[in-house]
């Protein structure tokens, strides 16, 4: 018997956010290479979105989102890790057209 598929819809504002996967280490705007198991504080990561619900006005799937990963709801799909967060917390969107950016691009 062959198993129905499902399709996944986020629900009121809720986002889901597939991790970009970070480099082994990184290095610093000086050069020093920064080891993978360096752990900094409160660093917020960027990710893409994969689904939006109906009352999200500000992002879309496909765009690139910035947020803090801690103390989110994490889900599993396929054998890939999912966040699920309100819209409110993310902290930035980058896209291509803007009136009102940073003047910085990814």
């Amino acid at each position: 018997m062959v198993e129905p598929k499902f399709e996944i819809q986020m629900l009121h504002d809720r986002v889901m956010i597939r991790l970009e996967q970070e480099a082994e280490e990184r290095r610093s705007g000086s050069g020093i290479v920064i080891p993978a198991t360096v752990k900094m504080a409160n660093r917020l990561s960027w990710g893409e979105v994969c689904g939006v619900g109906t009352n999200v006005r500000s992002v879309k799937v496909g765009d690139k989102v910035l947020f803090n990963p801690e103390d989110q709801f994490e889900v599993e799909v396929h054998a890939k890790v999912y966040l699920v967060m309100r819209e409110r917390d993310l902290h930035a969107v980058a896209t291509q057209e803007t009136d009102h950016g940073t003047g910085l691009y990814l």
